[in-house]
């Protein structure tokens, strides 16, 4: 493995091609922690934005006139304002009143930017979740529904049993489009200092002046990072594809 780091080195001074990430060994751990913070954001993200489209969807069709409301002004509120504001709105808004006093006796916030980040990114994508899987369930049949009723099921049952496996069928292909637009959002947390790639990357080729090199592997890196989840949603969406329901 020191040959593969050593011919980085002989790159970089036989071409001038400054690959820091691959022959140093601080840059490399920089870099690495990044890449695991945004995969960490990432995968979080996805797992509670697809947990609020689905309660969301559930909730559109309560009885409830005023849950009804709730559920649709989150959706406009999220679906119509920029993720960067919304961001600032949590982490500057929202987290400046939480805050308690530290040793010094000064404020210290009682949540990190991470966690800001983390709830930002959630709500905004979950907000497109939740039209993906009202469409899915507006498409499953009204008689599948009504022969559910039949055979005594309630209305909860016969979401959690027969409409919502067959809607997140049919709604997979659109939630592959915008889990990919989540992973590729969660650049933003940049923005509050939160240690994932692009921020790590940025740190980087500030001390080692190699903006063009740093810049075309972080390109690299996410084309594989978004490429892998294509590829895993792809797979799936095929796994479980019904006939006569989906794509």
């Amino acid at each position: 493995m020191e040959l593969f780091w050593a011919w980085f080195r002989w790159l970089h001074e036989s071409t001038g091609i400054n690959l820091t990430i691959f022959y140093d060994g601080f840059d490399r751990g920089r870099f690495a922690s990044g890449l695991l913070m945004t995969i960490r954001l990432s995968a979080i993200c996805i797992l509670l934005s697809v947990l609020i489209g689905i309660l969301g969807a559930w909730l559109q069709g309560s009885r409830l006139q005023f849950t009804r409301h709730v559920v649709y002004w989150y959706i406009q509120f999220f679906r119509n304002t920029p993720p960067l504001v919304q961001l600032y709105f949590f982490y500057f808004g929202i987290g400046t009143l939480l805050t308690t006093t530290g040793a010094t006796s000064g404020p210290v916030p009682m949540v990190t930017n991470v966690t800001w980040a983390v709830i930002s990114l959630s709500f905004f994508a979950g907000a497109f979740n939740v039209e993906i899987f009202r469409s899915g369930i507006e498409a499953v049949p009204r008689t599948t529904v009504e022969a559910a009723e039949s055979l005594g099921f309630s209305r909860f049952r016969t979401y959690l049993h027969i409409v919502f496996p067959l809607a997140f069928r049919i709604s997979l292909p659109a939630l592959n489009n915008n889990l990919v637009n989540l992973v590729k959002t969660t650049t933003l947390a940049y923005a509050i200092a939160v240690p994932e790639m692009l921020y790590v990357t940025s740190q980087i080729w500030s001390d080692e002046l190699n903006v063009p090199e740093m810049m075309n592997v972080l390109l690299v890196a996410y084309f594989a990072l978004v490429g892998l989840l294509v590829y895993v949603m792809h797979r799936w969406e095929r796994a479980i594809r019904v006939p006569g329901f989906g794509a």
